[in-house]
């Protein structure tokens, strides 16, 4: 089997002369271009190595994909979990339609290797992990040449862009530049999960400095060496950037905001919603993903959002954006603003949100602040005093007291455990299910295998994972040629993802579609996103298709190897 692995990385590690040579071919003759940025490996049939000029640079077997995919996944098995994200990165750049087949056929199991948690540690040790640069890195010193680092880009038709400044980088805190690691999971899944095609995607990082004191150190960093700007020549970089993008690539062009600090993530939505396609997904797409799971559990529990009282532990730009969306959804079932307001708590690192507090609360948080419920010292008073049936978490305090409370309180408690990576969950699923005797409904941020009960009852926890809702927005807002994102598409979003949930699934513990599924749901969301787009007047491609879903499906990419052979064929008998 070892030599097995070995033949196989040697297979589809194309020689430095292969690849110049077929550069150089393609220099000379200007004719599938693609093929110096996509290997095929061993699936170059005979004609196209001799067209190619690549004849007997490569074993003389043809392989298949199908068998391909096969090696690559027998390969990755036997490296430890850490040392696969290397490797699969690493086939990701050099055949990448390879890379996307084996990712989408086994989503479930490689989805925590390239995104939430492992991508979590491979930003921490971006800098010694480095193999090849990927994306733009655009630093404060750029200042005023950003138009020409995007030109530098060899892509010239880009429709998404995932930006971050490495902030706040999951639950690690501030990374600098090793943020990258997070633009490039994030479009991975673009495309894994939607189909939208992987040279149309650019991911960067915004190098202002970091306060991690521990990378400013480090001599393997690969980022500036200061401290954070935080001047108004930070606010002026990111405006430039904003512009650069549209100018460059077109007003419709949507721009993901992702791991920007609670300040700037909230300053930056309100500034630039209402003139780019932009969202934030730490604020938008988890607040989306977790309402509608709590639109699923409301087929479990049989009581309406609007009888729900929700207690979130944070109070964070994630908390914030959740409860928006969720006052939305209650306010769509006839509520007041005011009234689905009170139906909202939070508990911070302070305490309660509560009127005559007397830490500093943020002007965000506003909105969710009430006169004081009696004496809360914790979040398990908290819990007792409010008696909420859902508790929303950004913070390892789901102790076991809490957790039992909300099982004698509740018939069917809701506990979201948010928090990603893995180690950072307020809980695990099995403390939950454990400790509510198996009545909670829960969901996490990351993964958790099914749990079994001393009874033998077993449970699949759902994943809140954010990919079951930014790769469809995204899709649909690409093809509908929306410009400015309303909340209302991640109220449609949450809507059109519970509602993909079957009864079996509901069932076995789950609040979300199997992973597996992912592409297919993805692809239906943006279906029903398209046609909510174009009714509600906010789509700008025309004509209009008649057919939303043949439209949508006839877009998604496929990882089918391209041909290389020229388009021949025979003329009549003229002569």
């Amino acid at each position: 089997m070892h030599v097995l692995i070995l033949c196989w990385i040697l297979k589809t590690q194309q020689p430095h002369s292969t690849h110049s040579h077929i550069l150089f071919v393609f220099l000379h003759s200007q004719t599938f271009v693609c093929v110096c940025f996509s290997s095929q490996g061993m699936a170059f049939s005979l004609q196209e190595r001799q067209i190619l000029g690549i004849h007997g640079l490569l074993p003389p077997k043809v392989e298949t994909q199908d068998l391909q995919a096969i090696l690559l996944y027998m390969a990755s098995k036997f490296l430890h979990f850490h040392c696969r994200y290397i490797y699969l990165m690493g086939i990701q750049e050099r055949n990448e339609r390879l890379f996307y087949r084996v990712l989408m056929e086994d989503i479930e199991e490689l989805m925590p290797i390239v995104y939430t948690p492992t991508v979590g540690l491979a930003c921490t040790q971006y800098g010694h992990i480095f193999r090849r640069p990927k994306g733009l890195f655009i630093s404060i010193l750029d200042k005023g040449h950003i138009r020409s680092i995007l030109d530098n880009w060899p892509e010239t038709n880009v429709s998404a862009v995932v930006v971050t400044d490495g902030e706040r980088i999951l639950g690690l805190g501030d990374l600098g530049v090793y943020g990258m690691g997070i633009p490039v999971g994030k479009l991975c899944l673009y495309t894994a999960c939607a189909g939208i095609r992987p040279e149309k995607c650019l991911p960067v990082v915004i190098d202002v400095g970091t306060d991690n004191e521990t990378l400013l150190k480090d001599p393997l960093y690969m980022g500036l060496y200061q401290k954070r700007d935080r001047s108004q020549a930070y606010d002026d970089l990111i405006d430039e950037f904003m512009e650069a993008v549209v100018e460059k690539y077109g007003q419709d062009t949507l721009i993901q905001f992702e791991d920007f600090g609670n300040h700037n993530a909230f300053r930056f939505l309100r500034k630039y919603r209402e003139k780019y396609c932009t969202f934030n997904d730490d604020i938008q797409g988890t607040a989306s993903v977790a309402l509608a799971g709590l639109l699923a559990a409301q087929r479990a529990v049989g009581k309406p959002i609007t009888e729900h009282r929700v207690l979130f532990l944070g109070a964070g730009e994630a908390a914030l954006g959740i409860a928006n969306l969720i006052v939305m959804a209650m306010m769509e079932k006839g509520m007041t603003q005011a009234e689905a307001r009170k139906k909202i708590w939070m508990f911070d690192k302070y305490g309660l949100l509560v009127n005559g507090r007397r830490e500093e609360m943020d002007s965000n948080q506003e909105a969710f602040v009430h006169d004081s419920p009696g004496n809360v010292q914790s979040f398990l008073d908290a819990v007792n005093i409010i008696k909420p049936t859902a508790i929303i978490g950004a913070g390892r305090l789901f102790t076991h007291d809490v957790l039992k409370a909300m099982g004698t309180l509740n018939e069917r408690p809701i506990i979201f455990a948010l928090s990603n990576p893995t180690n950072k969950a307020e809980c695990t699923a099995e403390e939950a299910y454990t400790l509510t005797n198996g009545k909670c409904l829960f969901a996490s941020g990351s993964p958790f295998g099914p749990v079994t009960m001393g009874d033998g009852r077993v449970f699949t926890p759902g994943q809140g994972n954010n990919a079951y809702i930014f790769p469809g927005v995204a899709l649909a807002v690409i093809l509908s040629g929306v410009r400015h994102i309303s909340d209302t598409v991640f109220l449609e979003a949450a809507k059109a993802l519970a509602e993909q949930l079957t009864d079996k699934e509901l069932e076995e513990g789950r609040l979300y579609p199997p992973l597996s599924n992912i592409r297919e749901v993805s692809v239906q969301m943006a279906v029903k996103l398209v046609e909510y787009v174009y009714a509600k007047g906010m789509a700008f491609r025309y004509p209009e298709p008649m057919d939303k879903k043949g439209f949508v499906r006839a877009t998604v990419w496929n990882t089918n190897y391209d041909s290389f052979l020229p388009d021949t064929y025979d003329w009549p008998a003229v002569f």
